[in-house]
C-alpha cells in the first residue's frame, strides 16, 4: 500500500471510530473458497437472527437479552445489497433450490437491539452488523501486491509444472513454450495466453482435484472487466531483468500492474482493510476426498488467507488509525453431509491444516477459531442395517440425478446414505502419502420449510450456527 493509501485509511477510521461511538457498528466479512456455501450462511445467519431462532450457545439469544433483529439501510450507498429475500424465498418456496452464488462483493445491514449486562453501561443498546460478502478469489488475490509479475510468473509456471495442476496445464505450457517473452508485443498472442491461462484455472476447480489456491480471482469471476487489458495477461517464462518496453513481458507486466492498481488495491482500501471480524468458509470434505495434492493446495491456500489479513487486536490507537480483524472463523461448511460422530474429526482436521498455516504466515494475533458448519442442515439421521451391520447414515431428499452406485434419484424421493468416516487422528488424513477418503457425497435439496399457524416461517436447522454466532459477534452483545 502507498503512503497515501495508508494516510487516507487512517483519516477514514478515525471517523468511523468517532461514528461508532454513537452509533456502534461492526463490520463481518464473510468469503468462502469454492463452493463453500457462502450465500446460504449469510442467509441463514439473517433469518436466525430475525426469525428467533434456536442457538442455545448464541449467549445474548439464549440468555433471552436479544429483543429484536432487524434489516436496516446499509451505509455503502454504492455497493449491491446483498438479496437476502430473494435468497430465502429459493430456499423455502414450493420449488425449494439452493440459490445461485453471488458473484461480487455485497453489503447488508442488521440491527440487533438488545439488553446489555456490561455494568454500568447496561440497559438496552444497539449493534449495527454490517456484513460485507465477497468472493474467496479476492482474498486470495491480496498477497499479489507483494508480488513482482516476474515473482508471480515463477511461482505460478513451478506450481502448474507439479502434480496435479501438470495434468491439467498442457495447453497453456505448450502455448508459453512457444512463446518468446522478449518478443515484439501482440495482442493477439497475450489473448491466446489470457485465454488458455484461463481454462487452466478453470480444470483446477472440478470437484476431482479440488484445488483451492487459484490467483488472479478475477479470472474466474471477470463480471465487468471481461475482455479488458487488466484481464489479457499470463504468465511467461525467459524473463528478462529489465524487457525492452516494446517486448511481450513489458505489456504483461504493464497489464498485471493495471490489474493490481485497479481491481485489488482497491478491494482493499474500500473493503478488506475496513473489516473487524472475518469467517472464511472451507469445503475440506472436498478436498479431503481427492486427495493430498489438494489438501496440501488448500494448506497453501489458508497461509495466504492469514498473510492477507492485517490480524492483531485492537487497542485503542490501533482502532483509531489502523484497526485490525481481531477475530478469523474458519469454517468447515456441508458438516450436514457427515454423521455427528464425524464433526468433531472434522474440526480437527481443519484445525491441524490452519495451525500448519499459521505457522508459516507472519503478523499472527487475532483470535482464531475452527467450527464444522451447516448454515442450513439438508439432512438428518438416521441407522440403516447393511447384512448383520448398523450403520450409522444421514437421510434426505437428494438433487435430481445424484446417485450413489448404480442408483439415480429423481430429486423427490428421500434416501438414507451412509457417507464414511473421517480418520480418528487428523495427522493421518493431512498425510503426504495418504489416499482420497472416499467418502459418498451426495448432494440434497434444502429441507421442505416448516411455518408456523400464521404462516410465518420456523428458523431454519442448522449444525453449530449458535456457536459460530457467539464466537464472531458475543463479545460485542454482552
Amino acid at each position: 500500500m502507498s503512503v497515501l493509501d495508508d494516510f487516507s485509511l487512517a483519516i477514514r477510521n478515525l471517523a468511523g471510530f468517532t461514528g461508532g461511538l454513537v452509533n456502534p457498528a461492526l463490520r463481518l466479512g464473510v468469503t468462502g473458497l469454492s463452493r463453500s456455501g457462502k450465500t446460504v450462511f449469510i442467509t441463514a445467519l439473517v433469518h436466525a437472527l430475525t426469525a428467533g431462532g434456536r442457538l442455545p450457545l448464541f449467549s445474548a439469544m439464549s440468555e433471552g437479552r436479544i429483543r429484536r433483529a432487524s434489516l436496516a439501510p446499509q451505509p455503502d450507498d454504492a455497493v449491491p445489497r446483498f438479496p437476502y429475500e430473494d435468497h430465502l424465498a429459493a430456499l423455502t418456496g414450493a420449488e425449494r433450490h439452493w440459490p445461485e452464488s453471488t458473484r461480487r462483493i455485497s453489503e447488508l445491514r442488521l440491527v440487533i437491539e438488545y439488553e446489555s449486562k456490561a455494568g454500568w453501561l447496561g440497559g438496552v443498546s444497539t449493534l449495527a452488523i454490517d456484513i460485507v460478502d465477497y468472493p474467496g478469489e479476492w482474498l486470495l488475490d491480496l498477497p499479489l501486491l507483494g508480488k513482482s509479475y516476474a515473482e508471480w510468473s515463477r511461482e505460478t509456471l513451478a506450481l502448474a509444472r507439479q502434480h496435479p495442476r501438470l495434468l491439467l496445464a498442457g495447453d497453456y505450457l505448450a502455448l508459453v513454450g512457444g512463446t518468446e517473452a522478449s518478443g515484439e508485443a501482440d495482442e493477439a498472442r497475450a489473448r491466446a495466453l489470457a485465454e488458455r491461462f484461463t481454462a487452466f484455472l478453470r480444470s483446477c476447480r472440478d470437484e476431482k482435484v479440488s484445488l483451492s489456491s487459484l490467483p488472479p480471482g478475477r479470472f474466474l469471476m471477470p463480471g465487468d472487466l471481461e475482455g479488458s487489458p487488466a484481464l489479457t495477461f499470463a504468465p511467461l517464462d525467459g524473463l528478462a531483468d529489465v524487457p525492452d518496453g516494446r517486448s511481450l513481458q513489458a505489456m504483461m507486466e504493464r497489464r498485471y500492474d493495471a490489474y493490481r492498481n485497479h481491481v485489488v488495491r482497491p478491494f482493499f482500501r474500500d473493503h478488506f482493510a475496513r473489516l473487524d471480524h472475518q469467517i472464511v468458509l472451507i469445503d475440506a470434505l472436498s478436498a479431503l476426498n481427492a486427495g493430498p495434492a489438494a489438501v496440501a493446495d488448500l494448506e497453501a491456500a489458508l497461509g495466504d488467507v492469514l498473510k492477507a489479513f492485517r490480524t492483531g487486536r485492537n487497542g485503542l490507537l490501533a482502532r483509531i488509525f489502523a484497526p485490525r480483524i481481531d477475530r478469523v472463523l474458519f469454517a468447515a461448511t456441508k458438516a450436514d453431509h457427515l454423521h455427528h460422530t464425524n464433526h468433531d474429526r472434522l474440526e480437527a482436521i481443519v484445525r491441524l491444516l490452519v495451525d500448519r498455516a499459521a505457522s508459516r504466515a507472519e503478523g499472527a494475533g487475532a483470535a482464531t477459531d475452527v467450527v464444522a458448519l451447516a448454515g442450513v442442515r439438508a439432512t438428518r439421521e438416521v441407522m440403516a442395517k447393511e447384512g448383520r451391520r448398523m450403520l450409522p447414515c444421514i437421510a434426505g431428499v437428494p438433487l435430481a440425478g445424484e446417485h450413489v452406485g448404480g442408483e439415480v434419484f429423481d430429486g423427490v424421493a428421500e434416501a438414507a446414505v451412509f457417507p464414511g468416516n473421517l480418520p480418528d487422528d487428523p495427522a493421518a488424513a493431512l498425510a503426504p502419502g495418504a489416499k482420497g477418503l472416499d467418502l459418498r457425497f451426495v448432494r440434497f435439496r434444502p429441507p421442505a420449510a416448516e411455518r408456523h399457524a400464521d404462516g410465518r416461517l420456523k428458523p431454519l436447522p442448522h449444525i453449530r450456527l449458535d456457536r459460530t454466532l457467539e464466537f464472531l459477534l458475543g463479545e460485542r452483545l454482552r
